[in-house]
């Protein structure tokens, strides 16, 4: 089994310090888990259903904390944070990129990647949002509701709105586990360039062969600890 004792990588993003994490029951989801998740690369989490890498994406999304140990984003430990401080951490350095979008319905696809900076409370906002929209791919979506979007074009427009602020890490949970193949691809092709030209760490937890392939780091997981790291 591989040991993540004292596994540094330089420039890290994120990094996560001897994590256990045991939920009520006495469910141990993570046993001393270390990892480090360096800016402007992907790290693949895969592992079979309940190897705790789901555990470890909110973790590092800081949408769940850790039962022992630390994890520091962006150079704050969640753990020491209230909770205006970690609304802004998430708000402004963190993206979210979900398995089934959670694109709001009643918004257009505009006005779902402004509504980040709309919380945040910034300036350009319109501008910023068409840029996104621009990015991947889908100018003459703007005014489109989300029932109007194929998956892969609601896909597309949920990484426009998780990076319309610049984020330092972008979390996404099996982003391509709703879509077909081809829609899939692109989507897999855009979250690289999200790594490559905006310099976010990417921590993608995935059962997609080809979505791991992507990945710059592949950590295996099994029963809560890091089994293996290529």
């Amino acid at each position: 089994m591989f040991s993540n004792e004292n596994l540094k990588i330089p420039h890290s993003a994120v990094s996560v310090r001897n994590v256990h994490k045991t939920y009520p029951g006495g469910v141990e989801a993570l046993r001393g888990v270390s990892l480090e998740l360096p800016a402007g690369k992907i790290t693949a989490l895969v592992g079979r259903s309940g190897c705790g890498k789901t555990t470890l994406l909110n973790l590092c999304g800081a949408m769940d904390f850790p039962t022992s140990g630390e994890v520091e984003i962006a150079g704050l430990v969640t753990t020491r944070l209230g909770d205006a401080a970690l609304t802004g951490l998430r708000r402004n350095k963190i993206g979210f990129i979900f398995q089934f979008f959670q694109l709001l319905p009643t918004l257009s696809a505009l006005e779902n990647i402004e509504l980040p900076l709309l919380l945040a409370g910034a300036k350009n906002i319109r501008v910023t949002a068409r840029e996104r929209l621009d990015w991947v791919g889908l100018p003459e979506k703007a005014d489109a509701l989300p029932y109007q979007l194929s998956g892969g074009q609601m896909q597309r427009v949920a990484i426009a709105r998780a990076l319309v602020h610049n984020p330092a890490i972008l979390v996404a949970d099996e982003p391509t586990g709703n879509l077909d193949t081809t829609s899939g691809d692109l989507v897999l092709r855009l979250i690289r360039r999200a790594a490559d030209e905006f310099g976010a760490a990417v921590v993608m937890a995935t059962h997609s062969a080809e979505a791991a392939a992507i990945a710059d780091v592949r950590v295996q997981m099994r029963d809560g600890r890091i089994e293996q790291l290529t």
